[in-house]
Formats: structure tokens, sequence, C-alpha cells
């Protein structure tokens, strides 16, 4: 049972995209009391890694989880990792560094025509950081001679990780999702889009996967 949920958007999404809301409807209806925390991610992902430890920096480990949206998944891998949090992984970015290379410049949102950003060079190399820190995070821990053998339940080593790809997405290729999160339970879908546009059919998925007891001893 979650107590906190944290929502993560992608690159050039806000907290107003169909799958924030739709899933701020759907925790309303079935659990009220769950905190819910949706902010605007800066375009910085150093200012974003900030910003998202301070929102969560008081929030109990074994009760709060993360869902995250393609840069927002890369975002809601590394928290999950830093925390041991559950997370939930939208057709997440595996390699954003490498795929935002080409983004460098003047964005828009998607939500809003009006609302734009500058995407600079110096975020790669952010990404590239945090890329590297969650590498180090992923590492095995050693285990001394004679010590009971590890469980391994996800990528991050300590929480339940749910991986929901889309064959149909136009923008990542969901099978280096796969590869990539391979320590991570699989929800694939056929078809659909990078958006996930059809996201009012599988959400209650990725709730109940969130809302399950996980033994992870």
């Amino acid at each position: 049972m979650i107590t906190h949920l944290l929502y993560l958007h992608g690159f050039r999404s806000s907290p107003q995209s169909s799958k924030a809301q739709y899933l701020a409807q759907l925790l309303e209806a079935r659990y009220p009391k769950i905190i819910w925390c949706c902010p605007q991610l800066p375009p910085s992902p150093k200012s974003a890694g900030e910003l998202i430890l301070n929102l969560t920096q008081d929030w109990p480990v074994h009760s709060s989880a993360v869902v995250g949206s393609s840069l927002g998944g890369f975002y809601a891998n590394w928290i999950a990792k830093e925390k041991g949090i559950k997370s939930v992984l939208i057709n997440p970015a595996c390699h954003p560094a490498r795929d935002l290379k080409n983004h460098i410049g003047e964005q828009t949102v998607w939500q809003s025509a009006q609302e734009s950003f500058y995407f600079r060079p110096e975020y790669i190399d952010e990404l590239l950081s945090m890329s590297d820190r969650q590498k180090d995070l992923s590492a095995a821990p050693k285990q001394a001679k004679g010590e009971r053998p590890l469980k391994h339940h996800s990528l991050n080593q300590l929480s339940p990780q749910l991986l929901m790809a889309c064959t149909g997405d136009e923008v990542l290729d969901w099978q280096e999702m796969v590869s990539f999160f391979s320590g991570a339970d699989h929800y694939i879908v056929q078809g659909s889009d990078h958006a996930m546009s059809d996201f009012h059919n599988h959400a209650s998925y990725a709730l109940d996967f969130l809302m399950k007891n996980f033994n992870i001893n």
C-alpha cells in the first residue's frame, strides 16, 4: 500500500499531460488519501533532480512510489534507486543523453505552444552524470563469504519496478527498454504510441502494481 505518489512528465511535457491528469483522477476516485505530487520539471536535469529530491525528502520509503514517462521515466528510475522506492516506467528513455543531442535549442511545450524553454548543450553532461549515478546504484553489493544470496527483484536491487512499453512507440525503441530494464516486471502494450494515448486502458494495472504488497527480503 502506498501513501505518497510522484508523477514525472517527459521531455516537452508538463503536469497537464493526459496521463498525469488521468492518474490524478483515478487516485482521487480510488485512493483519495494518497499524497499526489506532479511538479513542472525544469529543463536542466541537474535542477530537476534537485527538485525531485527536495519534494520527496520527507516521504516514507516503504510506502512511496514514482511513475515516470519518457524522460520522466529516466528520472523515475533514478529517484527509485536513490531512495529505494517502487516505480512504474512508461516508455522510459534508456539513454536520454544520446537521444536528446539533436534537440538542443528552443523547445515548445506539447500542452501549450505558447510556452517554451531552451535545452542547453550542458544539459547533456548533466544527463550523463545521472546515468553514471544510476549505474553505480545498480551495481550489486559485494556479498561476504557464507552470506545468504540476495534476491533480485528489480533493476534497483531494492524495490519493485514495472516497465510499461508500447510496441508502437514512434520515438523510442521498446525492445531496448525491455533489454535495459530486464530486471523489472514487464507490461507490453501491443501497438499504441510513445505517449501511450490509450493510457486509460492500462492505468489500473499500474496502480494495482503500486498498491500490491511485495516481499523484498
